[in-house]
C-alpha cells in the first residue's frame, strides 16, 4: 500500500471516529496519534496527515454545503458515515490542496479507492459521482485530452469552439438606496447571473432571459459593461472558450427566486455600500466596479 494512501486511510479512520463520537479538538489529535501508532508506527508522514485532518475539520461547513449541492437527494445525515467522510476528505483535496502536490484526478482516484476499501457495495460509484460533478463544475482542472493513439491533443486557443453567454449586473432602487442582485456559488464566491445564448437571441435578449430564469426578475437591459473570456472543459467537446458579455440591467426590488440548478446556492440583494466586503472572482470585480461607477454618477 502506497504511503500516501495509507496516510489518507488513517486520516479517514480519525474523521470517522470524530464524526460518530463528536470529538473535541484535543481528542481528535489524540485519536490521530493513536491511529498512527497502530497503523503507521514510523510516523514518517505525520505532517501530511495532520495538515489533511486539520484542513477537513476546518472546512467541514463548506465541504458539507458542496456535498449537499452536488447530491441534493442525499442530505448529509442520510449519507453513511464512512461515505460522507470520504467525500469530505476527497473534496478537501480536490478544492483546497495544492494541485502540484495533489492533482485533481489523484484526489478523486484516492477517494474512490478509499470507498472501495472501507465503504459499501455502492460507495465507490456514489463518491465518484459526487466528486465527478464537482470536478466538472470547477472546469476539470488537469484534464488531458488525448487522441486515439494516446498522445496528448492540445487544441490551440484560436481553434477552440466558442460559446457565447450574456449576463448582467442587476440593480434596483429601494427606499432611497441602490441594491445589486448577486448569486452565490458553491465555491464561496458572489457573482453575476448569466446564461448561454440561444441561436435566435442577441446579447441583450439573452441577458434578459437568463436573469428571469436564474433569479426570477424581469429586467430592462441598459448599458453594456464589458466582456470576459475563459477556457472551460466540456465533457464531449473538450476545451471551449466561453465569452460573456455583461450589461447593466434595472429591475424591481422584490424577492429573488433562485432556480434549482447546479453550482449556485443563494441569491441576495446587497446595498452598493456593502459589496466591498464580498468575495468576488477577479474577472467579475471590474465589471461590478464599472456598474457601480455608472450608477453613482447618475445620482
Amino acid at each position: 500500500m502506497a504511503n500516501r494512501h495509507l496516510s489518507r486511510s488513517i486520516v479517514l479512520q480519525t474523521l470517522f471516529e470524530w464524526d460518530l463520537n463528536n470529538l473535541e479538538k484535543d481528542a481528535i489529535q489524540e485519536t490521530l496519534v493513536r491511529n498512527m501508532e497502530e497503523f503507521a508506527p514510523n510516523k514518517s508522514d505525520t505532517p501530511f496527515m495532520e495538515k489533511l485532518l486539520d484542513g477537513v475539520i476546518q472546512k467541514k461547513g463548506e465541504l458539507d454545503l458542496v456535498i449537499e449541492k452536488a447530491a441534493p437527494e442525499w442530505p448529509i445525515d442520510r449519507i453513511a458515515p464512512v461515505d460522507r467522510n470520504i467525500l469530505r476528505l476527497g473534496l478537501y483535496e480536490l478544492l483546497f490542496s495544492d494541485r502540484k502536490e495533489v492533482p485533481a484526478k489523484v484526489a478523486i482516484n484516492e477517494a474512490s479507492e478509499l470507498a472501495k476499501q472501507f465503504g459499501g457495495d455502492n460507495s465507490s460509484r456514489f463518491v465518484n459521482g459526487v466528486l465527478g460533478a464537482v470536478y466538472k463544475e470547477i472546469g476539470e482542472p488537469g484534464k488531458d485530452e488525448t487522441s486515439k493513439n494516446g498522445k496528448k491533443k492540445n487544441i490551440p486557443f484560436d481553434q477552440m469552439e466558442i460559446e457565447r453567454l450574456a449576463g448582467s449586473v442587476v440593480y434596483a432602487e429601494h427606499e432611497g438606496d441602490i441594491y445589486l442582485a448577486l448569486v452565490h456559488d458553491i465555491f464561496g464566491h458572489w457573482t453575476l447571473s448569466k446564461g448561454k445564448l440561444t441561436e435566435e437571441e442577441d446579447f441583450p435578449q439573452g441577458a434578459k432571459r437568463s436573469i428571469q430564469e436564474e433569479i426570477g426578475l424581469d429586467v430592462e437591459v441598459e448599458d453594456e459593461l464589458g466582456n470576459n473570456e475563459y477556457v472551460a472543459s466540456h465533457p464531449e467537446k473538450g476545451k471551449i472558450r466561453k465569452q460573456v458579455t455583461y450589461f447593466l440591467a434595472k429591475a424591481e426590488y422584490k424577492d429573488l427566486e433562485l432556480a434549482q440548478k447546479g453550482g449556485l446556492d443563494d441569491a441576495k440583494w446587497f446595498k452598493v455600500a456593502d459589496i466591498l466586503e464580498l468575495n468576488f472572482y477577479e474577472d467579475i470585480l471590474p465589471i461590478v466596479t464599472k456598474a457601480v461607477t455608472l450608477l453613482v454618477s447618475r445620482k
